[in-house]
């Protein structure tokens, strides 16, 4: 990611997933602890500014499920009279707007708090909401991740721990479940994919699931490779949640148009196979990476999923780390 499009900051579900490091390459690679905490403070100050004014959009599904749009990565909430039940918190600034568009669903308390995994933009809200009430529930690489500082090299800052009443106080490591306002929850572990803590959650009767950052819609993913992400990781979790899935299911994705369906997460899952394969091609033929990015590995899918700001270089970058 370049610092050419600075204006895309202030877009509406702006997430810090999204944010490259060549912005600060100036610094030149590693930081001193000093150096790279006041870095990761002054991108966060750029988020927050954006997160404070961001929207939230409202996207009513069934089954007293909606999807909140606006504050880093998509939020589910379901309410009914055990409390509010939300998948992710985004980013902290945001309260102000969550907490309107959350009364808006009903006056339910807020009970439980789901991270799908330990990205800023997914589980920055963690405090706010623990404090409104929610008990969080999260992978145990997740919690490990939360609980300690946290380099993102593709993002060239680190990321220091949260407060402890943010960490998530029940985790798990294959699969979790839950019954709140009549509705079962299961909570599975994807495997390494976007991170090495990713869960797909599903609420049954609803027959909707959320992907989280496994599942990015129309636009290119960031896949982090500093904590355990891979292409062939994001293929298998979409190979999954897809196995999961029917015709009728409802698909929440993590960033990108919220509400989606099996067929379009098939395309996603479908495009990444291509470039993974082209990618990886390349490779084999000895190229190096700068190599690889200029022969346009993605160039058949620019037009649809390059356009947003993870751009067909860096996602050939990112691909061509673990493919």
């Amino acid at each position: 990611m370049t610092s050419s499009r600075p204006h895309q900051l202030s877009r509406r579900g702006f997430c810090l997933c999204c944010v490259g490091g060549a912005a600060f390459a100036a610094t030149g690679g590693w930081l001193t602890p000093r150096q790279a905490y006041a870095e990761a403070r002054g991108l966060v100050s750029l988020i927050k500014d954006s997160a404070a004014t961001s929207p939230i959009k409202t996207y009513k599904l069934r089954n007293n499920i909606s999807v909140l749009e606006g504050s880093g990565g998509n939020i589910a909430v379901l309410t009914g009279p055990d409390g509010k039940l939300l998948v992710d918190a985004g980013i902290g600034v945001s309260r102000p707007q969550l907490s309107k568009a959350l009364a808006e669903l009903g006056n339910e308390p807020i009970a439980h708090l789901i991270n799908t995994h330990w990205h800023f933009d997914h589980a920055d809200g963690n405090e706010w909401l623990h404090t409104a009430g929610a008990k969080i529930i999260a992978h145990e690489n997740t919690r490990k991740h939360l609980s300690s500082i946290q380099r993102v090299e593709d993002w060239d800052y680190n990321f220091l721990p949260l407060a402890t009443k943010a960490v998530p106080t029940e985790v798990f490591a294959k699969e979790h479940h839950l019954k709140v306002n009549g509705a079962s929850i299961a909570l599975k572990y994807s495997g390494p994919a976007h991170t090495d803590g990713d869960i797909s959650v599903m609420f049954a009767e609803a027959n909707i699931l959320h992907a989280g950052d496994t599942y990015w819609n129309n636009i290119y993913p960031f896949i982090d490779h500093s904590t355990g992400g891979s292409i062939g990781g994001m293929i298998a979790a979409c190979d999954a949640n897809l196995a999961a899935a029917n015709n009728d299911t409802i698909i929440i994705t993590g960033h990108g148009k919220p509400v989606s369906n099996k067929a379009e997460l098939q395309e996603f899952r479908d495009m990444l196979a291509a470039i993974r394969d082209n990618v990886g091609n390349l490779k084999k033929q000895g190229r190096t990476r700068d190599e690889t990015v200029a022969a346009k590995p993605t160039a058949a899918f620019d037009a649809r999923w390059g356009q947003f700001l993870i751009d067909p270089g860096f996602f050939t970058r990112l691909v061509y780390e673990t493919a």
